[in-house]
């Protein structure tokens, strides 16, 4: 029986870590990889500390101050099923192994919602971004697409127009963002807007070179030369295994008070799977430790 289990092991989970260990907690750690999506990030140039990082180099450095402590941990795992048990909860692993702890903290993250189409895979982290905040800066003076028509998309469009030489706004639809940043983005003369676009594959070898859409309406095939792709139709929460037991709200996000408590006594959740609305890496490592310091203080009420 652990004290706590954290569930989870991106900037959230990995900072909670550190907290929990350094109040003596008995803690297992459990993620199917380290880092989340600070892997996917080229370059962070807004984590205090750091003038630039690259996001590899930042995991890196959370994952050797993690190890400094006595930390139980199961890498390379994924987490199938939290229970909640009588004395706390129960969690099973895609390995069959079954670990309790008398209290838990979720910081799964999310993922972004793929393209599923060629050259998307390959080129992530070569000019495939799933995140223009954080890449934005990189693509200072270069020609880029946003694919997309939500709210997420249309607010990079925005951002972007600050830096890049030219935007390429694809979507599948009519644009459905709200109309302020419609017409914000439509009054730019960086703005190419293509609705009712396919995005059928990203060409480059080593770094993005290209992108090929078809319209949907007349079938046409374009070839566009751009050195960015940024992939903004969405971001799908880790959530599922514990849809049955917490409040998720509509997008699938564990909904959470300002002490991360999730309504479930004993059971928290920090980071990007969470309703918080920011989603930097500063925020959700800052969630992981609040988190970690309330489960220290439900433990102790426990003990009285």
């Amino acid at each position: 029986m652990y004290d706590l289990i954290i569930a989870g092991a991106g900037p959230s989970g990995l900072t909670a870590a550190v907290y929990a260990a350094r109040k003596q907690l008995k803690t297992l750690l459990v993620s199917r990889d380290v880092g989340g999506q600070m892997n996917w990030t080229m370059g962070i140039e807004n984590y205090m500390g750091y003038q630039f990082v690259e996001g590899p180099e930042l995991m890196l450095k959370f994952e050797q101050q993690v190890k400094q402590f006595p930390i139980d941990t199961l890498i390379g795992e994924d987490v199938n099923a939290v229970l909640k048990i009588d004395n706390g909860f129960e969690i099973h692993t895609e390995d069959g192994a079954v670990n309790q702890g008398l209290s838990m903290i979720i910081s799964t993250g999310k993922k972004p919602r793929p393209l599923n189409v060629p050259g998307e895979k390959e080129l992530m982290g070569r000019g495939v971004s799933y995140c223009a905040t954080c890449d934005g800066p990189f693509f200072r003076n270069l020609k880029v697409a946003v694919i997309g028509g939500g709210n997420s998309a249309l607010e990079a469009a925005d951002d972007l127009m600050k830096t890049s030489a030219h935007i390429y706004l694809i979507s599948l639809t009519p644009l459905t963002a709200d109309p302020i940043l419609i017409n914000r983005v439509k009054a730019s003369d960086k703005v190419t807007i293509l609705t009712e676009h396919e995005t059928l594959e990203i060409k480059g070898k080593d770094s993005t070179k290209g992108i090929v859409l078809r319209n949907i309406k007349s079938k046409e095939i374009k070839n566009i030369d751009i050195e960015g792709v940024f992939v903004e139709i969405g971001l799908i929460p880790n959530s599922d295994i514990v849809k049955d037991i917490v409040t998720l709200n509509k997008f699938g996000e564990i909904m959470i008070n300002n002490a991360n408590e999730t309504g479930v006594k004993g059971l928290y959740a920090a980071g990007d799977v969470t309703n918080v609305p920011e989603k930097q890496i500063v925020v959700a490592a800052g969630e992981g430790a609040k988190a970690a310091l309330q489960a220290h203080k439900y433990l102790q009420y426990l003990a009285r």
